[in-house]
Order: structure tokens, then sequence, then C-alpha cells
């Protein structure tokens, strides 16, 4: 941690100006809680200062990065070759936490290209750590299995949701895919459990229908360059300490007891290109310290409550989007689905729940009637819903550019 302030104080010209503005002796930095008197780094910081967090020659970077835009304009982020030594490193380590190791094939379901991180990171982590890989992308169920059936590969790396694409186009042309070679599946952007480390109902589902593979969650986020992965005991997402901080931020800024929800905010370790310091993550999550029955020292994170930001108050009730989710991804009659979120006339949110019905459900008056039961049942409160074609259902969940699928749309 020391190495790395020096090193921003040197060669940053945000956090340059910062230490002075802030009239901080990047020296005296010297101890985790010491972190504490040095202020947060935003969002809207990377998007209004970018270049200015680059602590290298432009020559010197070797690939070109962007976040996804979740929470706005996508932000650039240069690696060097040394940063990518590190991605590889950190993939590997969260790939053996979950169980991989040399002999295995990966599939992976997600893109390699469009200036996405991730998918390029998993594609290093694996070939360090000797295993196989298999780069088909994501989407197109049928392809997937064409290289399933071809190439027997032994785990699958993609969003949790679209395991279920996968096992209905399976059933509709009768592939035995509970004998399939596959093994484990490794989840990326969306979580698999609850607080008490249960399979949510997406998990649940998934389990339901496959009970033969193993399943893990990820969570990870291009600013922390880092992945907290499950292990076999699914207790939480481990931690690799040697390259990242992570406090966890109550209400009032400060850091809450271990154990309790707050915000995660992260301090990069080991970073050369763009190196971030108290970047808020916005994302709501807990750490727990005690030791895992894995036999790993490592703090853990909780799987994620929701994103701050993403906060709603419906009808007097506050809830995150991954609770809506739940119902949604639990309920039989539901194809795909989009939630909107948006500014009501009194000043609250106002939720709708645009949905499409699978091939020979129900009718629509009835399927409102019941999914509205099914929200009362779980969450107390009812969004709006409409029903649309699947189609369109589809477009807006994958639109051309997006390299993770939008299920969730913020209009406050």
């Amino acid at each position: 941690m020391r190495k790395q302030i020096a090193y921003l104080a040197d060669r940053s010209p945000y956090y340059q100006r910062l230490f002075a503005e802030q009239q901080i002796e990047p020296s005296s930095i010297r101890t985790i809680e010491d972190l504490q008197r040095l202020p947060f780094t935003e969002k809207a910081d990377l998007q209004r200062f970018n270049d200015d967090f680059l602590c290298v020659p432009r020559e010197d970077i070797i690939d070109y990065i962007t976040t996804s835009g979740t929470l706005g304009d996508p932000v650039l982020f240069g690696c060097t070759e040394g940063d990518l030594q590190r991605l590889a490193y950190n993939e590997h380590k969260s790939f053996a936490c979950a169980g991989l190791h040399k002999g295995d094939i990966l599939q992976l379901m997600t893109t390699i290209d469009k200036r996405f991180m991730a998918g390029l990171a998993y594609w290093m982590g694996i070939r360090r750590m000797g295993a196989s890989i298999i780069r088909v992308g994501n989407g197109i169920p049928e392809l997937q299995w064409d290289t399933i059936q071809r190439l027997h590969p032994t785990a699958i790396m993609c969003v949790p949701s679209f395991i279920l694409r996968l096992i209905e186009y399976a059933e509709q042309h009768q592939i035995d895919y509970r004998h399939s070679s596959i093994r484990k599946i490794i989840g990326i952007g969306e979580g698999l459990r609850d607080q008490q480390f249960r399979l949510n109902l997406l998990g649940q589902r998934i389990h339901d229908k496959w009970p033969e593979v193993e399943l893990y969650a990820t969570y990870s986020s291009t600013e922390m360059s880092a992945t907290f992965s499950e292990c076999e005991h699914a207790c939480g997402g481990h931690v690799h300490p040697e390259l990242i901080i992570v406090e966890i931020i109550g209400e009032d800024n400060l850091p809450v007891p271990d154990g309790e929800p707050g915000e995660i905010v992260i301090t990069t370790l080991g970073v050369e290109g763009m190196p971030l310091l108290r970047f808020r993550t916005g994302d709501i999550a807990a750490k727990i310290t005690e030791q895992c029955a894995c036999g790993r020292n490592s703090y853990r994170l909780t799987p994620l409550i929701g994103r701050k930001n993403n906060m709603i108050k419906l009808k007097g009730t506050t809830i995150y989007p991954p609770a809506i989710n739940d119902v949604l991804d639990n309920t039989p009659f539901v194809g795909n689905y989009v939630v909107v979120v948006r500014p009501s006339d009194t000043g609250t949110d106002e939720v709708i729940v645009r949905i499409s019905l699978r091939e020979g459900a129900m009718q629509p008056d009835e399927a409102v009637k019941q999914l509205k039961d099914h929200f009362r049942s779980r969450l107390r409160v009812t969004p709006l819903i409409e029903i649309l074609p699947a189609d369109v259902i589809q477009q807006i969940n994958f639109p051309a550019k997006s390299r993770k699928p939008v299920k969730f749309i913020d209009e406050r």
C-alpha cells in the first residue's frame, strides 16, 4: 500500500493535485487505518478527469479497456504489460479457488472483444493455469451446445441467467444436458446466493434443473482489476489481499464492523496504468474475516445486496433490483424481462416490470394477476407490469453495443 501511494504521488496528475489540495503528505499514510484520512475517489472523478488518472506514458499502454457504463458514461483504462500479467495472476488464483486446474477445459461464454477487461482476463488466467479454454462468446445456445458436444468442456463461464436459456434450448432439442461433460458453472455479473449463502431463486432454479453441476459465483469490476471468487464451500468471495484493499463503509462514510453491510470501497495494489485510491464502487456487501472451511485465511465478501445508486423506494418500501430479479427468475411463465425505474409525479420511485411470456403460457391478464401476487408475497409491494413481445424484450436485453445483458434501466 505504501509503495502504491508513493507511486501515485510520483506519477498520477489526479492524485498529485488531490494530495496538494488536501494538504496530505503521502508518506504519512502508513497503515490501513490511515487510509481514512484520504478522500474518496468517485465514479464522476474518473469520468471528468479520465486522462489525469493515467500514470505511464501512452507508449507503455499495451491494451485499452473501458467500463461497461452501468452508472453513466464508460471510463477508459489503460493497461501496461505488468497490469495484464497481474490480471492473469488474479484470474489464475480465482479459477484455482473454484477448483479448476490443468486438464480442465473452460468454455467461455463472455465476449473477449468490445474493450471488455473480464473476457481478456479470463483467457489469460486459464492460460497461466495451464488449462484449456474455448472462446465461444456470449449468446447463441445452438453454438454453445454444438461446442459442448464436440469438445467436451468440464466448466463453463457465463452470466447465470443465460444458463436457463441453455437448459431451455437443450430441453426443446432433446439434448441430455444432465449427462454432458459440464461439471462446474462459474457465474459473472449476477449473484447466485443470498446473504446467508443459500442459493437465491435464480441459483435454486438452475440447481433444480441441473443438480449435477457445481455453481460458483464471482464478483469483479474493471476498476478493481481483481476478482472475488467462491470456493467449494460457497461462503463468500475470497479476496486476493496482495492485489486489493477493501473497506466497507456506512452512511457516515466510516468503516462498519466486520459482518455488517455497507458500501465497498477499494484501493488497488500493484496496478501501473491507472491505480485507484479509495474508489467508491457503489456496491453493497459485508466483509467476513473468520477462516473459511477451505482453510484460506483471507477475508471474503458476502453476495452483493445491491448497488447504492440503484436503491428503490417503492410505496414506502426500500428494495434493490436483485430482489425484483429473484421474483421474476422464479416465475416459470416469465421469459425475458427488464426492470425500469423512473421518478413518479409524487416524487417517489415508479417501477415498471416489462416481461415476455414463455410460449404456451397463460393468458396475459392471468399472468399479470399471478405475478402481482408473487411480488406481494415476497416484497410486500407490486410494481407496474407490462407484457411485450419476446423479440422486443430480447432487443432491450441485448442491445448491439452492450457486453452484458441489460435487465435494469434507471431513468431517475
